[in-house]
């Protein structure tokens, strides 16, 4: 127990109210703001907990003097004494709002040289990689302070909910072998084996698979993963952090039964006042999701939903959607509710958005009392139109946009305009967390090169197990392979892929035999899970939800580095540390590395 005073303070910056008028306290932070008015001197003076108003007077000159000259963000430690605000100066914006300190001492514990940027104001136009380089500056922003704050109160409620659960936490390895998870591997090269790389690992995925096999029943991690791929506003380039989930003896369903409650709960915990959609989720079908959103991570906030037409346009007059259906596209309608109206330059601009996408183009109806108008209405019949109209459960003051061309290509475009069409029309719903699962994805697909590969993860089950995949006569039967994987999925952020895992040697040896790995390749790859799975494997699955994701969709950031403490700018590069660097050439020679 302290027997004597603490030299920083007695209390925190938040802590001050009413009750502690007449009290001397010894308080510690940086200068916030500051309020020069001649005789009087107000600083705001902050530390991690909150604000408090500092008051100096000119019957102490020398410490009015000391202060006034301090940069903002200088450190100080100050005594002073608790007194109440008059009625028309109480802040109720802040906590201390009621009091002020009328300061005695000052001690200066560190001064701050001038600023690149003011911490004091949330300005959103700031250059990225002035803040990424000045990171600690940035994170004194109330803002993002406070984006970091609720990211670890989720970390800490995943924990309690995942061990309420009976899950048990592990840490793997982080050192590792390189495997193909769908993503560049970060090498690591090794010293005391000249020529031999590690590789950080894309995800705990092996390890977490052989916990099983070793008996361990359900288990999780808050894991660090490592991949060498480009940034994207939702996804960080190089490291990012998943809640990684693995449970024995379970079917697709146990896993979701075991998820829905700790994302419900979690979503509802920090909702902030939103409305989170009850479990049991959504099921959507991949073919059906790619159809009706034209996406596989569907926002369904969104009440827009796309539907085949290609043979309403298959014999009608309008030739160029009829003769490219004859040379093997598809026509998907988007409806447009109550746009029948709208001015010309609205359809103009949906179809130069549909074109910036890649389209060649975008057809449009509108639809009133007098029947279908526009451009492309005169080419199809009185029932053709009625067609659509009850396909798409459209009414008179609606339109709907059509978009024409290969059936991957054309239902990209039509998810596009369904999301742009559901923001332009104010349809999407800002208070709710919508989930879904997407499920039965393809188990295969075709690469650049036209050759099969996993189109998901090569350690899921296929449905149907060995006998799919030795009936399979031809390509086109691989690819209606599916697969025992999902996804979850929450206002068209996908949070994260699962899967019932290939808990047998001899599918395995197929399954990557199909997509072009000999034997001797699926052996040296994967010799410690092919060597556990021939001593008697459990059926097993899991999942791992993206943490920088659910904080970015709980705190309402729109890019990813805003909820992450020191991330990496667009081009892989940490500012800060200046990383990545070159290395000494004394430091390559141990390695037995020669830089071409």
């Amino acid at each position: 127990m302290r027997s004597t005073p603490h030299p920083y303070r007695t209390h925190n910056c938040n802590q001050l109210n009413i009750q502690h008028v007449s009290e001397e306290v010894k308080l510690s932070g940086w200068i916030y703001r500051r309020r020069d008015h001649g005789n009087l001197l107000f600083i705001d003076l902050r530390d991690h907990f909150g604000i408090v108003q500092l008051l100096f007077t000119d019957q102490n000159q020398e410490l009015l003097d000391i202060v006034s000259r301090l940069r903002l963000e200088s450190v100080i430690t100050i005594v002073g004494k608790v007194q109440e605000r008059s009625s028309e100066t109480i802040n109720t914006g802040l906590d201390t709002g009621q009091v002020e300190v009328l300061v005695t001492q000052v001690h200066i514990e560190s001064e701050a040289q001038q600023l690149p940027f003011p911490v004091n104001a949330e300005q959103q136009d700031l250059p990225e990689d002035l803040r990424l380089k000045y990171r600690f500056l940035d994170l004194r922003r109330l803002e993002l302070k406070k984006n970091i704050m609720l990211r670890g109160q989720i970390i800490a409620k995943i924990r309690d909910l995942m061990h309420r659960s009976g899950f048990l936490e592990f840490q793997t390895p982080i050192l590792t072998a390189s495997s193909p998870e769908g993503a560049r591997d970060f090498l690591v090269p090794s010293r005391l084996h000249p020529g031999q790389f590690y590789a950080l690992p894309q995800a705990p995925q092996q390890f977490k698979q052989l916990l099983m096999v070793a008996g361990f029943d359900k288990y999780f991690q808050i894991a660090p993963c490592f991949r060498d791929e480009d940034a994207r506003a939702d996804r960080s380039p190089g490291e990012f952090y998943q809640l990684d989930v693995e449970m024995s003896f379970v079917t697709q369903e146990d896993v979701f039964a075991a998820i829905e409650p700790v994302m419900h709960e979690l979503f509802t915990t920090f909702a902030n006042g939103k409305t989170v959609s009850p479990y049991p989720f959504q099921r959507i079908e991949y073919t059906n999701a790619i159809l009706k959103y034209g996406s596989d991570k569907p926002d369904l906030r969104n009440p827009i939903e796309i539907a085949d037409d290609t043979s309403v346009f298959k014999d009608s007059n309008f030739t160029i959607f009829a003769n490219a259906i004859a040379k093997g596209c598809v026509v998907r309608g988007i409806p447009a509710p109550g746009c029948a109206s709208h001015p010309r330059s609205f359809f103009d601009k949906m179809i130069e958005f549909a074109v910036q996408e890649g389209a060649s183009g975008l057809a449009y109806i509108q639809f009133d009392e007098q029947g279908g108008k526009g451009p492309i209405a005169k080419f199809l019949s009185r029932e053709a139109l009625e067609s659509l109209m009850s396909q798409h459960k459209l009414k008179n003051g609606d339109a709907i946009f059509f978009s024409c061309d290969l059936a991957e290509k054309c239902a990209k475009i039509a998810g596009k305009v369904r999301d742009k069409l559901g923001r332009d029309l104010n349809l999407i719903d800002a208070n709710v967390f919508h989930f879904c699962w997407i499920t039965d994805f393809p188990f295969y697909e075709l690469d650049d090169t036209g050759k099969i590969s996993f189109s998901h993860n090569p350690f899921s089950m296929p449905q149907g197990g060995l006998r799919v995949l030795k009936d399979a006569k031809n390509i086109e039967d691989l690819l209606k392979i599916n697969a025992f994987q999902y996804d979850i999925v929450c206002n068209g952020i996908e949070l994260s892929s699962g899967a019932i895992r290939n808990h047998k040697p001899e599918i395995m040896y197929k399954a990557f035999e199909i997509a072009g790995y000999s034997t001797q390749e699926v052996e040296e790859r994967f010799a410690g899970m092919l060597k556990a799975f021939k001593f008697g494997a459990p059926p097993h699955g899991g999942i791992a939800p993206g943490i920088d994701r659910i904080v970015m969709l709980l705190a309402g950031a729109s890019n990813i580095r805003e909820v992450i403490t020191f991330p990496f700018n667009q081009q892989a590069q940490d500012l800060l540390m200046n990383a990545p660097s070159t290395v000494t050439e004394k430091q390559l020679r141990e390695l037995g590395i020669k830089l071409r």
